[in-house]
């Protein structure tokens, strides 16, 4: 798997996972509470967070039926009324530079696509709706930055079409997320499995971006070799708004990073062996071949004389039927730990 640098953050077989927090729409259209979402951020030790742009009126026809999980609101108005004003992009990434943390925002039309590229976004995120658009997608990654392709609702097929409109714009940086595109998602369906399907099938960094509700899937993702993890966070779920339900909080988003850091660092090599730091546990620890009684020099030493119990720096235990009917060449006191030298 080739690596791929995104701002200062690197994606490769052995780089830290890199956490995306989603802030989406959660802003409410309240600038201040979008740098919240920063602060938060941040805050929760994420290496980025990402908004949204786009237009209700480039993104839904006003005949959109309206989705289940909305209730009676209309998809057009809701979505016109949670529009990141595109004014505010500048001034969000000079305070994402402020803080130290990576600004990203999901495009959703060409005029989104220049708008972020012209502010220097490191790299550009595809929503899993925007799979079947090949020419938003070429348009993208012609602008020769990283791509997150988010693959909910797709199949290999999807997946394989949009990848190789990527490269046929020389652009061969490209992450793919397995996901699941309902809110919340219930984990029945969530099919982590997937994630290693889709690397072994392209070659390529997969990560995760989750919908379920707590932390528990995205750490297992991690564990499933998912090098990216983007989830939605909020201020305060109660907040009206869309995404808010089934969004973190603040303490969830830091409590989900740092789980996310120590079950990577668990990971290892893979290789089983004794580590350095149980070195004293192996020595103390283990057990060996110890005298049951006093064995004096010249003693042949039968099986009753002997018990195996701890410590372990002595003679294995697996070693017991060759010591068994050897004479002892030192006086040796109950409880000694019987070495080879001993006997």
């Amino acid at each position: 798997m080739k690596d791929i640098r995104i701002a200062d953050k690197t994606i490769s077989d052995c780089s830290p996972c890199f956490v995306i927090a989603e802030a989406g729409a959660n802003h409410n259209r309240n600038l201040n509470m979008a740098k919240e979402l920063i602060d938060a951020a941040k805050k929760a030790g994420a290496d980025a967070v990402k908004f949204q742009t786009y237009s209700a009126e480039k993104l839904y026809s006003k005949k959109t039926p309206k989705f289940g999980y909305l209730g009676d609101q209309d998809t057009f108005d809701l979505m016109k009324s949670i529009e990141l004003p595109r004014e505010w992009q500048a001034d969000l990434k000079r305070y994402c530079d402020q803080k130290d943390i990576i600004f990203m925002s999901t495009p959703f039309d060409y005029q989104a696509i220049d708008e972020l590229n012209d502010i220097g976004v490191p790299a550009f995120k595809i929503a899993s709706f925007e799979i079947v658009d090949l020419e938003l997608i070429k348009y993208a990654a012609g602008k020769n930055k990283p791509m997150i392709i988010s693959t909910g609702m797709s199949n290999m097929g999807d997946i394989e079409d949009a990848i190789h409109t990527i490269r046929s714009e020389g652009n061969d940086d490209i992450i793919l997320l397995h996901c699941n595109s309902l809110y919340p998602t219930p984990v029945n369906i969530v099919n982590l499995r997937a994630i290693n399907t889709m690397r072994g099938a392209f070659k390529l960094p997969v990560g995760f971006s989750d919908h379920t509700l707590g932390i528990t899937i995205p750490i297992a993702a991690v564990a499933m070799g998912a090098k990216v993890i983007e989830k939605h966070f909020t201020l305060d779920r109660t907040l009206p708004g869309p995404d808010h339900p089934f969004a973190l909080e603040p303490d969830e988003l830091k409590q989900m990073v740092t789980a996310i850091r120590s079950t990577q660092a668990a990971m290892g090599t893979g290789i089983k062996e004794r580590s350095p730091e149980e070195e004293e546990m192996y020595i103390k620890g283990r057990r060996s071949i110890i005298a049951a009684c006093d064995i004096p020099r010249g003693t042949t030493i039968t099986k009753e004389m002997l018990i195996v119990k701890r410590p372990g720096y002595g003679i294995q235990p697996k070693f017991i039927d060759i010591v068994v009917g050897r004479k002892s060449n030192t006086d040796i006191e109950k409880d000694d730990i019987i070495t080879w030298e001993m006997i």
